[in-house]
């Protein structure tokens, strides 16, 4: 986890993400059951992202990704309702998009789901799901 200082250019790490039988989810990694909209891809290599939200600007890994949202890997995540601004790269561009932590669970991180994610964005994380789920 890297800090980031205010004001500063903030660019996440490409994804080098990979897909493992299994590793498509309709649940949460801690087990909470949902009525999900979108599937959920485990990133078990990793993929960066920068955030901040609250009084927090951090480098964290994304642990699942979702056209809905992202689960992120911060030992001590910002409370429930607190909106954050992402950043991260993937093939193709950097996405940038604006959520709501929607859960945490202490010690591990956060759930994030997308507010706001502009045509560009959506795009590009819509080829970067397809490809990964091929």
């Amino acid at each position: 986890m890297q800090h980031c200082s205010p004001g500063s250019k903030i660019f996440a790490s490409r994804a080098e993400a990979s897909v493992t039988p299994g590793s498509v989810h309709d649940t949460t990694d801690e087990g909470i059951p949902s009525n999900r909209r979108y599937l959920r891809i485990s990133l078990p290599k990793g993929m960066r992202v920068a955030w901040h939200g609250g009084d927090l600007q951090l480098f964290s890994r994304v642990r699942t990704l979702g056209m809905g949202g992202l689960f992120i890997s911060v030992p001590d995540p910002p409370p429930v309702g607190t909106k954050v601004r992402l950043s991260f790269e993937v093939p193709g561009g950097n996405v940038q998009a604006e959520a709501i932590v929607r859960n945490t669970v202490p010690g591990e991180g956060m759930g994030v789901e997308f507010t706001r994610l502009g045509l560009k964005d959506r795009i590009l994380l819509e080829n970067l799901l397809k490809r990964l789920l091929r």
